[in-house]
């Protein structure tokens, strides 16, 4: 019975884990962020998995990233700017990004 549990509860984890995953691909295609972001190639923007692995040790990383989200900028990953988004809830923000910096 309890083996029967556990089972249950880590299918239930794995399941809210790929809806998650799922839910931010759409909010990454919904904000148009695929117009210039893929996950493994560089498009006119970095590959998520770039960015993912640019930051992945900074712990200030969320918070810088979804500053730029908001507010667009430049530099960082070459002289194309990424446009501010300020329209994006700060919710669909943190939702992709902690989806991007997950990558691998």
């Amino acid at each position: 019975m309890k083996l029967a549990l556990v089972t249950l509860a880590g299918a239930a984890l794995l399941a809210a884990g790929v809806a998650q995953a799922q839910s931010a691909e759409d909010l990454l295609k919904k904000h148009n962020c695929t117009a210039c972001h893929a996950n493994d190639k560089k498009l006119v923007g970095p590959a998520y998995k770039d960015v993912a692995n640019k930051y992945r040790s900074d712990p200030k990383a969320a918070a810088m990233l979804a500053d730029k989200v908001k507010k667009g900028g430049s530099g960082t990953w070459g002289p194309v700017p990424m446009p501010p988004n300020a329209n994006v809830p700060d919710a669909d923000i943190k939702t992709m990004l902690t989806y991007v910096l997950g990558l691998k």
